[in-house]
């Protein structure tokens, strides 16, 4: 009484619009994810280039800064002068490491992942 032929071919398209929905979700999905995973990449391989080459500056002038001072306190001095002002680094950065790195790279991740 309540279906007919009409009645069954409605909700046999609406059957095969959904599965054409749900398969347009899915690919969404995938296609979305890449894109994050690849940004995420990117945005790694560029921190490890810049990163590599901020040491590599840093070496050198270490070297440098310690060849400058040595004429007025002496090689050994002026290379644990160096050291002492990296070791005060290292120290800052251990004392204020959730402000300084992880607040802002969680920030970042969020941003990077959640966005629509």
């Amino acid at each position: 009484m309540f279906s007919n032929d009409r009645n069954i071919e409605t909700i046999g398209q609406l059957a095969e619009v959904l599965k054409h929905y749900v398969g347009l979700q899915k690919e969404y999905v995938k296609l979305d994810v890449i894109e994050k995973v690849v940004r995420l990449i990117t945005v790694l391989t560029l921190s490890l280039i810049f990163a590599f080459l901020v040491m590599l500056m840093l070496i050198y002038l270490s070297f440098a800064a310690a060849y400058a001072l040595t004429p007025h306190v002496g090689a050994v001095a002026a290379f644990s002068l160096i050291a002492g002002f990296y070791l005060f680094i290292l120290v800052l950065f251990f004392i204020f490491r959730k402000r300084w790195i992880e607040k802002p790279l969680v920030r970042f991740l969020a941003s990077l992942l959640m966005d629509s």
